[in-house]
């Protein structure tokens, strides 16, 4: 099957969160499946351009109209593809390629993005390169399945399915309403699929024109269908209720290795836990100044610090969970001010206790995912989630609130830690959150051979792609049957 991914971000070339990861690891999983031929498509941005590791030539160069303009548009593929799909980049510098901040947050996003999703059209064509399916990603890409349907009908793509995934809900690509003459130029009766409350909305359009509709998990799709999860769009996914469906991520598990990640002090595997976690423990107390002992439990959270993480429950209860408990608190992220400035304040009060590293840094996450006994991950709503999939890689045993993929990818433990892979809890709210804790640090205290055993389940647990990239798929040979 041929198949085109669209994406504004993948690792290793641009990544700012989860999508990064998974389109990272989805088109080598795809890409592994025999009779399929792979490709992405990327926006050309400065820290690619200017970085030597990635050596890329010019294979097409044509022109983008945007309403009542034209922009130019460079195709560069990458000369070296380790992964097994191939990578191009769509080069403009207007929008890309002369940008040295974050790949997002500029005030023309809508334009650069809309202009990213017609040049990947484009770009196909410019290839001679005609897909079977082509699979886009979030806002920044949702005018692919409108284009695909509006303009590019009478072309090569005329029997190409599309599938839009939905990553995260919460942005959804708004405008004006005279973004839709001035920058999409599309014909007038594809007004009413992008209209929202007088406005644009693109990922309203990709939902509306594409042939399948996916989000990351199968709990997160029927979240959706209620108004607390789908930020305004619940009543336009009930109407395409039928073509909506969640396939829950993987991780990529080669990359998050507890036996062979070089990030590590010592190594170790699900067959042989100790004495390897053991040293990655006290080796992280060390580093981090905080006193010495492989017996303290070590509750760990890597996160951006963004409200919806859950971050108000964690605050709420931080000092009594200090106050009442002989254990250790560790976390990694950046984010919102008020929440660095709380976490900051908390290791002043805390030093025995308390880390707070308020930076992004690859290898101490890996180091901290391998010396934590519980990963903390209290999410107000998570469409799918990685931590907890990376956590139990590493042997971390996972409290979670019980919502989207995290509900998918933690089944909860009884108290015993008999069944299950974690502590969850139903209500969003500190009390609940702070009695899974209690209830896996109790655990840890009075059964250590019971959590052990926990450890070793959550390690066991298959959480690469290949299934996942399965399930996408069936999902594409649906799209073709109709």
């Amino acid at each position: 099957m041929k198949i085109a991914i669209c994406a504004s971000e993948a690792a290793p070339y641009a990544k700012s969160g989860g999508l990064g990861d998974v389109m990272e690891a989805l088109p080598a999983a795809l890409s592994r499946i025999e009779g399929n031929q792979v490709v992405l498509f990327l926006p050309y941005y400065n820290k690619i351009k200017t970085n030597t590791a990635y050596e890329t030539e010019q294979v097409a160069q044509f022109r983008v109209q945007m309403g009542w303009r034209q922009q130019y548009a460079g195709l560069r593929k990458l000369l070296d593809c380790p992964r097994g799909f191939q990578v191009y980049f769509i080069d403009n510098d207007y929008y890309f390629g002369t940008r040295t901040g974050a790949i997002y947050g500029d005030m023309d996003d809508g334009e650069r993005f809309a202009y990213f999703s017609k040049a990947c059209l484009d770009a196909i064509l410019a290839l001679e390169f005609t897909p079977d399916v082509i699979q886009c990603n979030d806002w920044q890409t949702a005018m692919i399945p409108v284009y695909l349907k509006a303009t590019y009908h009478t072309t090569p793509l005329k029997h190409t399915r599309c599938m839009y995934t939905i990553h995260n809900i919460e942005y959804q690509g708004w405008a004006n309403a005279s973004f839709f003459d001035d920058v999409l130029g599309l014909p007038w009766e594809y007004r009413g699929c992008l209209d929202m409350n007088g406005s644009v909305n693109v990922m309203k359009g990709a939902i509306e024109t594409a042939d399948l509709v996916t989000t990351v998990s199968e709990t997160y799709a029927r979240e959706l269908m209620y108004p607390y999860y789908a930020h305004g769009l619940d009543g336009i996914l009930a109407r395409n209720a039928w073509k909506l469906t969640g396939i829950t991520n993987g991780i990529d598990t080669k990359v998050f290795n507890p036996e062979t990640d070089r990030n590590l002090p010592a190594k170790y595997s699900a067959a042989k836990i100790h004495p390897g976690k053991t040293q990655c423990k006290t080796a992280l107390q060390k580093e981090l100044g905080l006193p010495v002992n492989p017996d303290t439990p070590m509750m760990i959270m890597i996160t951006r610090l963004a409200g919806h993480k859950g971050l108000d429950l964690l605050c709420y209860i931080a000092r009594r969970l200090m106050w009442e408990e002989n254990a250790q608190l560790v976390l990694i992220g950046t984010g919102e001010a008020q929440y660095e400035t709380f976490f900051r304040e908390l290791e002043e009060q805390f030093p025995e206790q308390v880390s707070a590293q308020i930076t992004f840094n690859v290898g101490l996450a890996a180091r901290v995912y391998a010396a934590g006994d519980i990963y903390l991950m209290p999410s107000k709503s998570e469409p799918c989630g990685l931590s907890q999939m990376n956590a139990m890689r590493y042997g971390t045993v996972p409290v979670v609130h019980a919502t989207g993929g995290l509900k998918d990818t933690v089944p909860p433990c009884d108290e015993a830690g008999h069944t299950g892979l974690g502590f969850t809890f139903q209500s969003y709210n500190a009390d609940d959150f702070y009695g899974a804790i209690k209830r896996c640090l109790n655990l840890y205290e009075n059964d250590r051979a019971g959590f052990e055993a926990l450890r070793k389940r959550d390690m066991e647990q298959d959480f690469g792609w290949d299934k996942p990239a399965e399930k996408y798929m069936d999902a594409f040979r649906k799209m073709l049957s109709w």
